[in-house]
């Protein structure tokens, strides 16, 4: 068995798929960026607030990533054997989960952002502007859900290039409305905060236009119509959420750990919630290249497994895991070069917050190395090769009996925030040492599919 692949497919499928992933993330990572920076100018408040009103963004990413998971795990198995009738019943289901959880949020943010918002907080400034922009921003909630499911659909099937052309559509609406919404150009009036959370609303009915045209109009792989996605399949829906649930569970634990992450930080100053924020700017900025190619390794997997061919698939994972350690060695070193120059774009923040930003973008340099290794193999090898529930669990025990006890612990006895920080990180490094032991194991690839004639797994 070869350490590194020698099949040429392999590498133009993994830069095929990569590349336009990674660009629609860059593109997505320059959405919120061009935010950040805009909102940056109008003080620590103003960021902090945002940051704060996004923590709900955080927790729909990861309810409805869990969704785009199914499809992508489901449908590229289905792809692997070119099914493309149970492809499409696939995402007509993951599109009635995304859309139910999008509007059942909307409806609880508008009600309730203020108490939403004091969880993380109790800064009575950032309260009042985290609260004004999550009654805004949620209208979003629900478009997003759409695109996200839709774009998962196409790159099952191995189309990802329109992902990038809507996130790209997306930046250039939200960065202009941006910038004559919050400063008041062309005649608008200066609506700050409030401006940001309507730009994002009307770049998101973009993105949904833009994909929905795209899936039923022009795509020539599954040509989706309305009535393919007003379906129901009993079959494939228990599948789903047999497959699915673990997905859901472990990006909602991800997405608690987040929030605590925030409501731990939200404790300190409001220069630690302001450079927590430009840390998970630039941790978001490098992990778009390895998030690309992660997911690029997900559909290369779940094909590869899903057509039966297991001995090509262990050369894969080998040469994966050095691949993506070398990576994670890389990042790491940009992120240090990068730290100084990075911070200064922040031109509103106090001298605290950078000290605070410097210190906490130190510690993600060397998490990064472990979450690019972690990452590719536990989601892009392990969780896409049929093993969900063993990354649920992974995550599940690494979050609440590692991260956030030793986190909650250093608070309470007083450390500095940047321990505070490395503790919440310490899972990117410590989960190394399990994904190396179940990826050489090779006992994570399942064939999740079903045979035609019998509607039983294969």
């Amino acid at each position: 068995m070869k350490l590194i692949t020698r099949d040429r497919s392999f590498y133009r499928s993994l830069i095929a798929l990569a590349i336009p992933v990674a660009l629609q993330n860059l593109i997505t990572f320059a959405v919120s960026f061009a935010d950040n920076l805009m909102v940056g100018s109008l003080g620590d408040a103003a960021v902090s607030g945002v940051y704060m009103g996004s923590q709900i963004q955080t927790f729909l990413q990861m309810f409805s990533g869990g969704i785009e998971g199914a499809i992508l795990i489901l449908a590229a198995q289905y792809w692997g054997k070119r099914d493309t009738g149970s492809i499409k019943r696939i995402i007509a289901i993951g599109l009635h989960f995304s859309i139910c959880f999008g509007i059942l949020l909307t409806v609880v943010c508008v009600s309730v952002p203020r108490p939403i918002i004091s969880l993380f907080t109790d800064d009575a400034d950032v309260i009042a502007d985290g609260a004004l922009y999550l009654r805004l921003v949620c209208f979003s909630y629900v478009f997003f859900c759409i695109t996200q499911a839709l774009i998962a659909s196409m790159r099952s099937v191995e189309v990802a290039r329109i992902g990038m052309g809507v996130s790209l559509i997306s930046l250039v609406v939200n960065v202009s409305l941006n910038y004559i919404l919050i400063f008041g150009k062309f005649g608008f009036p200066a609506m700050g905060i409030a401006g940001a959370a309507i730009a994002t609303v009307i770049s998101r009915i973009a993105e949904t236009l833009t994909m929905w045209i795209y899936v039923t109009r022009i795509d020539r792989k599954l040509e989706l119509k309305l009535k393919d996605l007003l379906v129901s399949d009993p079959i494939l829906r228990r599948d789903f959420i047999r497959y699915g649930l673990p997905l859901i569970g472990g990006n909602i634990v991800w997405s608690v750990n987040m929030m605590a992450n925030s409501a731990i930080l939200g404790r300190f100053s409001a220069s630690v919630i302001t450079a927590a924020s430009i840390a998970n700017t630039m941790n978001s900025l490098a992990y778009v290249t390895m998030n690309g190619m992660s997911s690029a390794v997900g559909i290369i997997t779940g094909k590869t497994v899903g057509a039966g061919k297991t001995e090509r698939m262990k050369e894969y994972a080998y040469t994966v895991q050095l691949l993506f350690l070398g990576l994670g060695l890389i990042t790491g070193g940009v992120i240090i070069l990068l730290k100084n120059p990075f911070i200064g774009l922040y031109s509103g923040i106090t001298a605290e917050a950078v000290s605070y930003s410097s210190q906490f973008i130190t510690v993600l340099s060397v998490t990064m190395i472990g979450t690019c290794y972690q990452a590719a193999g536990l989601f892009g090898l392990v969780k896409s090769g049929g093993d969900i529930g063993f990354v649920f669990k992974n995550d599940t025990i690494f979050v609440f009996l590692v991260v956030l006890p030793s986190a909650i612990i250093a608070s309470m006895l007083g450390a500095p925030a940047w321990v505070v920080f490395a503790c919440l990180k310490c899972d990117q490094i410590l989960k190394c040492f399990v994904a190396v032991v179940k990826i050489n194991r090779f006992d994570w690839m399942k064939n999740l599919t079903r045979d035609k004639r019998l509607d039983q797994p294969v």
